[in-house]
């Protein structure tokens, strides 16, 4: 297949951009998929064909991921959003109190933590902050010895906040979503009793989300729980209980298997680092005129949120660069809804040299227009 089109930089905070590679093997397999004669759309899940494709994603994970053996690897659907409810559902009943301690530091730690409020009692163990631009320092953590599981969000996609560090949680489990900060880095898996993500951010297209559950963490749903999501069950059942999402675990198995290609989850981490220090060098020389709002012990390499010209933004410029940025070929870089302003997402599928040509773009503008 020719590698053919329009080439744009996709810097969407999710769905995000996917590797070329792999979208180009996808089209080559989409009509026939290693000379079957079907796509792996219309593939069977119970073929044997379909399970060497879900085994090799979950051997692939375990590899990047020193996934220790008593580890389950569950591929779920529902989304992170429904992993809101999920762990509560699975792992509030662990102690008789039926309480969660929650780390809130976004918008989606705070969903969770509502959404968990529905299955038991939860308590925030923490201030209220008056803005989601840092981490409350642990010192000042009012965790609850009975709590039956700590959990928090690696990283904030809508602030641009992230966690430097794994929290200590004193013996209790220790939850996380990592939905956009997944295999860019690695992590000590032995360090949580479950860690989930949504795969259309580092890792592959919408429609999946991976579940890592340490197994003496199993059999404790609420008689309330969904069995889609009753975590033994689909563990149980090799995430083959009901018909999974097929193709978007199809596209998360070429996605591992390009980062393996390129060096793992360690050339991740490099590579973001090195993303992502090219933006926020450019913002803190731009004497003010881009504004990054979180803390700089706590920015996220993933989401950069900031604004043009003034801590609030100033709305004229932020449209312009977001119109100038289109026709020069840069797209999704409109902030979220509800905090505006710009967003850079610089998830694994995004280049150094596509983050350059940005920075390069995001220079020009600013002498275009700094009074």
């Amino acid at each position: 297949m020719e590698d053919s089109g329009k080439q744009v930089i996709n810097f969407a905070a999710g769905p995000s951009k996917l590797p070329r590679a792999v979208l180009l093997q996808a089209q080559k397999e989409l009509l026939d998929y290693k000379g079957l004669g079907i796509s792996v759309l219309e593939m069977s899940h119970r073929s044997a064909d379909f399970v060497k494709i879900i085994n090799t994603a979950e051997n692939d994970l375990r590899e990047l991921l020193k996934i220790p053996e008593n580890y389950k690897v569950i591929f779920l659907q529902g989304g992170g959003t429904g992993q809101f409810s999920a762990v509560p559902l699975n792992l509030i009943g662990l102690k008789e109190e039926k309480c969660a301690d929650y780390v809130v530091t976004g918008a989606w730690s705070a969903n969770a933590a509502k959404e968990a409020e529905k299955y038991g009692k939860v308590n925030i163990v923490h201030s209220k902050l008056e803005a989601y631009t840092k981490i409350p320092n642990p010192n000042s953590w009012n965790l609850n010895p009975n709590a039956s599981y700590v959990y928090y969000c690696a990283n904030e996609t809508v602030h641009g906040v992230e966690f430097p560090f794994i929290p200590d949680t004193k013996g209790t489990v220790l939850v996380c979503d990592m939905s956009s900060s997944f295999l860019s880095k690695s992590v000590d898996v032995t360090k949580f009793g479950l860690i989930f993500a949504g795969a259309q951010k580092n890792i592959g297209c919408a429609g999946v989300t991976v579940v890592i559950i340490k197994e003496d963490l199993l059999g404790h749903a609420l008689k309330e729980c969904p069995i889609i999501f009753d975590y033994k069950v689909q563990g149980s059942y090799n995430s083959l209980y009901n018909t999974p999402t097929s193709y978007s675990i199809y596209i998360m198995g070429l996605v591992l298997q390009w980062i393996k290609n390129c060096g793992g989850a360690e050339v991740m981490e490099q590579n973001s680092a090195a993303k992502s220090k090219l933006i926020y060098d450019l913002i803190d020389g731009s004497n003010g005129f881009y504004v990054c709002l979180a803390a700089s012990e706590c920015r996220s390499r993933m989401n950069i949120p900031f604004h043009i010209g003034n801590v609030n933004g100033d709305t004229v410029l932020e449209t312009k660069f977001l119109d100038k940025a289109v026709k020069n070929n840069m797209i999704s870089l409109k902030g979220h809804r509800s905090v505006g302003g710009i967003r850079v997402s610089l998830y694994n599928a995004v280049t150094i040299e596509e983050t350059q040509k940005l920075v390069h773009f995001m220079i020009n503008f600013m002498k275009e227009h700094c009074v």
